[in-house]
C-alpha cells in the first residue's frame, strides 16, 4: 500500500493549499514518516525555476498571504502550518515563559534575546539587515547568528515571513533573495487571528482532534514524541 506521500502528486500552488489545509502540517521536504512533505508530492523539475511551479518560491507565499505560518518549528526543520491551525500550534508546541524569562534561567542564548529585540522593533527585518544591527555580520559569528535564529523559531518566537529580493543601488535584482523574520504574535495579528486562549493540554487535544482520520498513527505517534506531546 502506498503512503499517502506517495499517493499525492501536485503541480500548482493551489494545490499545495488545499493538501496543506486538509494535514495541517506540511514540511518543505520530508521529515513525518508516512506524511507528505513539499518536495515529496511535487516535481523535481519544478524547483527553482523562478516559475509559478516552483515550490521553492511557495514558501514565501503561503506566509505573506496569511495562509500559512513557515519556520523551522519542528526538530530544526521548516514546515508549513495552516492558518487554522496556527494559534493552536503555537499554545502546544511554543515556549510558555517570555524569551527574558528563559534567558534569565539558562534556557536561551544571549544571541536569541539580542535577535528577538531587534525583530520586535523591525518586523520583517531580512537576513542581512538583522545582522547588521546584531553586529553578527562577521564569518565567525555565523553559526551563532544562524543557531539563535533557528533557536526562535523552535520555540515559536519568531516565523519566517517571506523572503525579500536583494538590489544594487541602481534598484536592479542583484544576488541571492534574503529571508525575513517577524514574531509570532505580529504574524498572528496581520493575517487576522487571535492567540488561542485554552492551555497547553487543550492546545494538543484540539490539533490531536484534527489529526485523527487524517494523518497515520505512525505520524501522530512521531509528532508526539518530536514535540513532547
Amino acid at each position: 500500500m502506498k503512503s499517502m506521500e506517495e499517493q499525492i502528486r501536485i503541480t500548482t500552488y493551489e494545490e499545495a493549499a488545499e493538501i496543506l489545509a486538509k494535514v495541517g502540517v506540511l514540511p518543505l521536504a520530508p521529515l513525518i514518516p508516512e506524511h507528505p512533505s513539499i518536495s515529496g508530492i511535487t516535481k523535481a523539475e519544478n524547483w527553482h525555476t523562478g516559475t509559478e511551479l516552483d515550490p521553492w518560491a511557495w514558501r514565501a507565499r503561503f506566509p505573506g498571504e496569511g495562509l500559512a505560518g513557515y519556520g523551522k518549528f519542528i526538530k530544526k526543520k521548516a514546515v508549513l502550518v495552516t492558518k487554522e491551525w496556527f494559534p493552536v500550534f503555537v499554545a502546544a508546541s511554543g515556549s510558555t515563559l517570555a524569551l527574558e524569562e528563559r534567558y534569565n534561567n539558562g534556557l536561551s542564548s544571549r544571541e536569541a534575546l539580542t535577535l528577538l529585540k531587534i525583530i520586535r522593533a523591525n518586523q520583517g527585518i531580512d537576513t542581512r539587515s538583522l545582522r547588521a544591527e546584531a553586529e553578527m555580520k562577521a564569518k565567525e559569528k555565523k553559526s551563532l547568528f544562524d543557531n539563535a535564529v533557528t533557536e526562535l523559531q523552535g520555540s515559536l518566537d519568531i516565523v519566517i515571513s517571506g523572503v525579500k529580493e536583494r538590489h544594487n543601488a541602481e534598484g536592479e535584482k542583484n544576488g541571492w533573495n534574503s529571508t525575513s523574520f517577524e514574531t509570532a504574535s505580529h504574524w498572528l495579528k496581520e493575517s487576522g487571528l487571535s492567540t488561542y486562549p485554552g492551555s497547553r493540554e487543550e492546545a494538543i487535544q484540539w490539533l490531536h482532534t484534527r489529526m485523527d482520520g487524517v494523518w497515520s498513527p505512525a505520524a501522530i505517534a512521531w509528532i508526539n514524541k518530536a514535540l513532547s506531546w
